[in-house]
């Protein structure tokens, strides 16, 4: 069995994010990280290979060649191999082309279960998977909180606001689990170290068989067209926690009879 697991790199949770005021696009020049989501999808991959005593378990990542690192950190936690899809062409993709980008990327590993973090730490789209299944003509569950695997198909747990609903589809199909599924494992040293030696394969658009239109804002079907301060809420009183902030806020709203 192969399961292909489509990863992403996000800035870190500590780091100060901006939109570059001169692409319009989130600025990735700082500490970047895996996204956490796609962690879980990561490490229940693993537990369905351990599960079976067999299989393969492939990183799918597009983003610029920097990111490696980060795909580095999937092989190190227990991934066989990486796909890389680095391209100075992909740069502004939006939903679309990124979703058009890994469903190439994907398809030609054939795998029998693609598995995905519910949204990136970055985005918190949560559409991603809805986009790859669109694509591929494939079965798709999101919100997995278990899942299980048996007869060439998939039995899953799903998350909703009212309880649980119990899905099957069958095989080969793409699963976006939730955050509740599992705790993500870390690497070991022995992890990082031979992380080095797994098979890392780095391909561009063409490789993909990708044309210009296709990526990038030519293939994008959303645009940005202006990046703005929100509007000023008016005249506002900052009031300080010295021992009488409370009733400083009474009186304020005294004043303006709005208590």
């Amino acid at each position: 069995m192969r399961l292909a697991v489509c990863v992403k790199e996000v800035p870190e949770a500590s780091a100060r994010t901006r939109i570059d005021p001169g692409t319009l696009r989130l600025d990735r020049g700082g500490a970047a990280t895996l996204n956490p989501f796609d962690a879980h999808a990561l490490e229940e991959a693993l537990r369905i290979k351990e599960r079976t005593g067999e299989g393969e378990v492939v990183a799918v990542m597009m983003a610029p060649l920097p990111a490696a690192d980060s795909l580095r950190k999937a092989l190190a936690i227990g991934a066989d191999r990486a796909v890389h899809v680095a391209d100075d062409a992909l740069a502004g993709s939006d939903l679309v082309a990124t979703a058009r980008t890994l469903a190439k990327a994907v398809e030609r590993e054939e795998p029998d279960l693609i598995l995905l973090g519910q949204q990136g730490g970055d985005s918190d789209g949560a559409v991603l998977w809805s986009a790859l299944a669109d694509l591929l003509r494939l079965p798709v569950v999101s919100q997995a909180a278990s899942l299980e695997l048996a007869e060439g198909k998939v039995a899953v747990k799903r998350q909703t606001e009212y309880g649980y609903d119990l899905i099957e589809a069958p095989l080969p199909c793409i699963v976006a689990v939730s955050d509740a599924i599992n705790e993500p494992r870390y690497p070991s040293l022995k992890g990082i170290m031979g992380a080095k030696k797994k098979p890392h394969e780095t391909l561009n658009a063409a490789d993909l068989g990708l044309g210009a239109d296709e990526i990038g804002e030519a293939g994008s079907r959303t645009e940005v067209y202006a990046l703005a301060d929100p509007p000023s809420r008016g005249d506002s009183v900052r009031i300080e926690g010295d021992g009488a902030a409370a009733e400083k806020v009474v009186e304020y709203l005294t004043e303006r009879k709005l208590i």
